[in-house]
């Protein structure tokens, strides 16, 4: 992947999206569903495009809200709607179509009081809380988000009673549904007024910021961190959790500073991503120059991404940690910290996630249950406790209270920064030092992503591939121990494949959202055997992309 040389620098001028014509565009602009790209499409996280390109305006909104009343409508869900919005210039129009629509159907509708934004752990928190001891009028949730993408993105996503990311079943019926209606020209979506919805008897203001707040302490142990006069740096980029910080410094009598609390949908403030694109990306060392380079004034720096629902970590001993070093830490020091835990308690990880994870998982002596990328694999587990922990390569992770009970079960940016404080309180070292101890004892893995074009056909073979595809028995000099096309721990089809051997793995998939398949690579052996891994990944997926077209009746989605 060829790196930017705008990478890492202020944004220039020049690439900064026009608000006004991107909201103009979203108003005006009504999408072709017989365009593909125009259509309603639920991904990993929710429908995401752009009203620049058709994909994410008005007509697409107006269409899932009315999909989401009439799935809620057939799964008797009668408790209230919580709603929540990023600071993405599209989020707050957004918000308003689907609240014209949530007050036509007579949904009761949960609106942040003074409008504040609304990260997305805290919906599903809110939801969890709301639905705790209840049988029936259970409640849900709408996230109007795109999550890091870039500022002319828009995203809107559904959590269901369970407080997590939709699973794909419902997805697919809200995405059909609203297709439909679509289709229909939008005949037989119900809409009331704007003005009208707000004054709606359906339509209620709620505090979100302080429920959430308050109750940080029966998932962090806060007495311990409070004790050791940590000084924390924050920076929410521009995103959701920009004014929750402050009230968590306070409310918990933290030495917490936030750094930048700028709200602007241009996100003028960023430094450009590797890729020349400006992304709310708090693992990517060019989105987080500013707080890496503010490393040697806090003990400990966070960031966030737009939803608040990734996380950065950033370290005095090693700077802008990796997802999967923060990870793999986190779980060590939670399994060995949280008592009340049941000892059946697993590690939930995506299969992408790093192979350091099996290692600490088995050092600590617990199940590992490893699902398809998307942190909706994750929801039953959390909810039931049967998982204690489930967390992505992509720096999302959610882990259940200090009881043992479920806190959220959606990616939570705001308590892995929390934990690492309280990682360093506890253990006197930072997490970038406990997991060179780790790396010490266990090996030290390198690890790498890599794209390439493919067209949807290739997309859908690649999704669709089988164990018997892959003939070759050795992967850069080792003896190939599994070649997956399911999950090993709940059977879920990974959309793709995964290869493994002793020191080093690799899987591959196509994207959710873009014409490219990615190739994550790991090695226990060093940068050379990396490239060998990647290599022979590379070769062993263009033989599949251009071998016979996907058997009739597949049934892999490759956005799952």
């Amino acid at each position: 992947m060829k790196t930017s040389p705008l990478a890492g620098k202020p944004a220039p001028r020049a690439m900064l999206v026009d608000v006004p014509r991107l909201v103009t565009a979203y108003y005006t602009d009504m999408p072709d569903p017989a365009v593909p790209a125009q259509r309603v499409a639920f991904g990993t996280s929710g429908h995401r495009g752009s009203s620049f390109k058709r994909s994410f305006n008005e007509g697409h909104i107006l269409a899932i809200t009315q999909a989401i009343c009439l799935y809620r409508t057939r799964q008797g869900i009668s408790g209230p709607l919580f709603l929540g919005i990023d600071t993405h210039a599209l989020s707050v129009p957004a918000r308003a179509t689907a609240l014209e629509v949530l007050a036509a159907n007579g949904v009761d509708v949960m609106i942040a009081a003074e409008d504040e934004y609304t990260p997305t752990p805290v919906i599903s928190h809110a939801i969890l809380t709301y639905n705790r001891g209840r049988k029936t009028g259970l409640a849900d949730g709408i996230v109007i988000t795109p999550s890091h993408n870039p500022p002319p993105d828009g995203g809107f996503k559904y959590n269901p009673p369970s407080g997590g990311p939709a699973g794909t079943a419902v997805t697919r019926w809200i995405e059909g549904k609203g297709n439909e209606l679509l289709e229909a020209r939008l005949a037989g979506v119900k809409r009331v007024p704007h003005e009208r919805a707000l004054r709606a008897p359906t339509t209620h203001r709620h505090d979100y910021l302080h429920p959430y707040v308050d109750d940080l302490g029966n998932v962090i142990d806060l007495d311990v961190l409070r004790g050791a006069h940590i000084s924390l740096g924050v920076d929410p980029l521009g995103g959701a959790g920009v004014h929750y910080w402050k009230h968590i410094a306070e409310r918990h009598h933290l030495d917490l500073t936030v750094v930048d609390e700028t709200v602007d949908p241009t996100f003028a403030f960023m430094t450009v991503d590797w890729d020349g694109q400006i992304r709310m990306d708090p693992s990517s060392p060019y989105a987080m120059e500013r707080l890496i380079g503010m490393k040697d004034r806090f003990d400990l720096s966070f960031a966030c991404d737009t939803d608040h629902d990734r996380h950065g970590i950033v370290t005095r001993s090693a700077g802008l940690l990796p997802p999967n070093h923060f990870l793999a830490v986190a779980i060590f020091h939670l399994f060995r910290n949280r008592p009340e835990w049941s000892d059946a308690a697993a590690v939930g990880k995506t299969v992408v996630s790093s192979a350091m994870i099996d290692r600490v998982t088995a050092k600590l002596g617990r199940r590992l249950h490893e699902v398809p990328v998307g942190f909706k694999w994750f929801v039953d587990g959390l909810l039931d406790g049967s998982l204690g922990f489930g967390g992505e390569e992509s720096a999302g992770a959610s882990f259940v209270r200090l009881d043992g009970s479920v806190w959220t079960t959606d990616k939570d940016g705001f308590i892995p920064c929390l934990l690492a404080a309280e990682i360093t309180a506890r253990a006197g070292r930072d997490p970038g030092e406990i997991y060179a101890q780790l790396t010490h004892e266990l090996g030290e893995p390198v690890y790498d992503r890599v794209e390439a074009p493919a067209t949807p056909e290739q997309k859908t073979r690649l999704a669709d591939l089988s164990a018997d595809q892959v003939t070759l028995t050795a992967l850069a000099g080792e003896k190939i121990q599994a070649v997956l096309t399911r999950a090993p721990g709940n059977g879920a089809a990974i959309g793709g494949l995964k290869v493994v051997a002793e020191s080093g793995w690799f899987a591959a998939r196509p994207s959710g959202t873009e014409d490219i398949y990615k190739i994550y690579a790991e090695s226990f052996r060093g940068g050379d055997h990396l490239r060998r891994l990647v290599e022979e990944a590379q070769t062993i997926v263009t033989a599949a992309l251009t071998s016979s077209p996907p058997r009739a009746g597949a049934l892999h989605d490759p956005r799952e």
